[in-house]
């Protein structure tokens, strides 16, 4: 038994070297299947992601060029030179006033800008068409701004409120232009006077800065204002002709601003989705989204949507005449409040991209801000509805978080910490226009602030505002 024990043993031992090789060979082609699967989604994710890389590439570098005037080298270095914008190849034709990008030698995309109608890629559009949106604004006021005092021009009194903490506030600019937050523009207005400003190197008060997002804002108090002349009703349904027998005819105004339409909608800017779709793969962004089914209810879920502002924008294009339309958010908003370098861009269907392209100074920024934080008045005159700024803070009973109103984001409760307050060190009572890489003009009129603050990156605004608060307290006029 002890001399058959051992060779029973080795046996089973060489029994077990066939298994152990097919073994291998079973994990060496899981392994290289599983690998061609990879590549092929990520294949896939490259081809169907490269349109929207171009895309971004393009618009912004042509945005950029031809309404900001910056140097092309110079916003490849600061604003597209992380990956996978750096592998994008670009032209710049400025006879033509277009930007073509490809990557890789493919996807290519090609923006073109229009006067006063700004830049937009080109798609199934008619380029030679796309060439004639070339819009006639009204002259506004010859004024000389640096001669008119703030808010109506830009001269700034020599004195500030008695009680401003100035070490404290310059601490506050010193740390939010540091290198890493990558602040271009911060600027404070207390009691309606601008106390504190600063750009970093390459920009001024002058220089129109895009407020992505803050656009929604504006498209908000555009609806105001057609309110305010009896052409739209918040409450009325019906918005659009393709809607019409179809459930979402029963999609309200306010619903759209509250981004509660119900539409089927990803605000999902990493890849494919219904936002880069519409931004950079469709020329009529309006309309894209008007075909989307409807995922929930109207007025039943919260579902925040770039998408949602662009119909507004068409509802407003389909209310006015087509010379009014072009004109109207100038003679109406900008002009009056003195915004006079501030810019809305039109996709290539001829309606303006209220979701995303607006560019501003910070001046301008401010000056829309203040607009709210007075009610909708300026200099006596009743821009907005009554009740409309007290109407665009309530939150959606949709909305669990109670943190967002007609277009513009609220003081609610922090996703993560539903217990909490989002900003905690700042008052419930503040309201703010958001954007993408952290711009955003925050009102807060228990402390009577309104502050702009514009970039290439985010930055703690609570810890921002608090400080901000702290420094200014003690204020006395």
């Amino acid at each position: 038994m002890g001399w058959r024990l051992p060779g029973y043993r080795f046996g089973f031992c060489y029994s077990l070297l066939p298994f152990r090789t097919l073994l291998k060979k079973v994990i060496r082609i899981f392994i290289a299947g599983l690998s061609v699967i990879l590549l092929v989604i990520t294949c896939r994710y490259i081809f169907l992601s490269a349109p929207i890389i171009t895309g971004f590439f393009a618009k912004n570098l042509c945005s950029a060029v031809f309404i900001q005037h910056r140097q092309a080298a110079e916003v490849i270095r600061d604003d597209l030179s992380e990956f996978p914008f750096s592998l994008v190849e670009y032209t710049l034709n400025e006879t033509d006033s277009s930007v073509s990008a490809t990557f890789w030698g493919f996807a290519k995309q090609k923006a073109i800008f229009r006067n006063y109608a700004g830049a937009a890629l080109v798609f199934d559009n008619n380029e030679t068409d796309l060439k004639k949106h070339q819009f006639v604004l009204p002259q506004h006021p010859l004024l000389h701004a640096d001669t008119l005092p703030w808010p109506y021009g830009d001269k700034l009194p020599d004195t500030l409120p008695h009680g401003i903490d100035t070490a404290m506030l310059k601490q506050v600019f010193k740390t939010e232009f540091s290198k890493e937050r990558q602040t271009r523009a911060l600027l404070i207005v207390y009691d309606g006077q601008i106390v504190a400003e600063q750009y970093a190197p390459g920009f001024n008060k002058y220089t129109p800065l895009p407020g992505w997002s803050i656009a929604k804002s504006i498209t908000a108090a555009l609806t105001g204002i057609l309110i305010h002349q009896g052409k739209l009703d918040i409450n009325a349904n019906q918005l659009l002709p393709q809607w019409q027998h179809t459930a979402k005819e029963k999609i309200t105004l306010g619903e759209l601003l509250q981004q509660t339409s119900g539409i089927a909608y990803n605000e999902n800017y990493l890849g494919p989705s219904e936002a880069t779709t519409m931004l950079f793969k469709e020329g009529d962004m309006s309309g894209y989204i008007a075909k989307l089914p409807l995922k929930y209810t109207p007025g039943t879920v919260f579902n925040y949507s770039s998408g949602n502002a662009n119909l507004v924008c068409r509802i407003i294009r389909n209310k006015l005449d087509t010379n009014t339309y072009y004109s109207f958010p100038f003679t109406s908003l900008f002009y009056p409040l003195g915004m006079y370098h501030t810019f809305l861009e039109a996709d290539a269907g001829g309606t303006f991209a209220g979701s995303s392209y607006v560019y501003a100074t910070a001046y301008d920024y401010a000056r829309f801000g203040l607009l709210y934080y007075q009610n909708g008045k300026w200099n006596g005159r009743q821009i907005l509805p009554n009740h409309w700024v007290h109407n665009s803070v309530q939150p959606s009973g949709a909305g669990k978080l109670k943190d967002y109103g007609y277009f513009f984001w609220l003081n609610g409760f922090d996703k993560d910490h539903p217990e909490k307050k989002t900003f905690p060190d700042v008052p419930s009572d503040m309201y703010y226009a958001s954007g993408f890489l952290g711009q955003g003009i925050y009102i807060i009129p228990s402390k009577k602030l309104v502050v702009v603050r514009l970039g290439q990156h985010e930055t703690d605004i609570n810890e921002l505002l608090k400080n901000i608060i702290t420094a200014i307290q003690g204020a006395v006029k």
